[in-house]
Parts: C-alpha cells; sequence; structure tokens
C-alpha cells in the first residue's frame, strides 16, 4: 500500500500521480515542513526576548533599590 494525500475531501494515492504532481507534493511537503520550523524558531525567540525583557526590568529594579536581584 503506497502514500496517499488527501486534498480537501479527495484522497490520493501518490504513486499514480504524475511525476509532475509528484514534484509539486514534494515541494508542498518541503514548504509545510520549513513553515512549521519558522514557527518553532519564532517562537523560540519569543521566549527569548521576554527573558531579555525581564532581565532588563529586573537590571532597573536593582538600580532603583540598590538591590542585587538574581534568578539561581
Amino acid at each position: 500500500m503506497g502514500q496517499k494525500i488527501q486534498l480537501g475531501d479527495q484522497e490520493y494515492d501518490i504513486e499514480n500521480l504524475s511525476e509532475q504532481a509528484k514534484s509539486t507534493i514534494a515541494n508542498l511537503k518541503f514548504a509545510t515542513n520549513r513553515i512549521q520550523e519558522l514557527n518553532n524558531i519564532q517562537a523560540l525567540l519569543q521566549r527569548a526576548k521576554s527573558s531579555y525583557i525581564e532581565s532588563v526590568k529586573k537590571e532597573m529594579l536593582s538600580s532603583k533599590a540598590g538591590l542585587l536581584i538574581e534568578n539561581d
């Protein structure tokens, strides 16, 4: 049993598709995987940004209060 792809309500056996369709499906899979990778990178960078903001806030509070506030 070969690989299948579902487009809308229809399911297609990839082995029965033309070479052009197979190439297009490969490009679709690549694009989908790349989008997911970029979404993961965006989430990672957003977490880093939030962490940097928190660090700056703590540094500013430490400067105003004259106390050193650190995370372990």
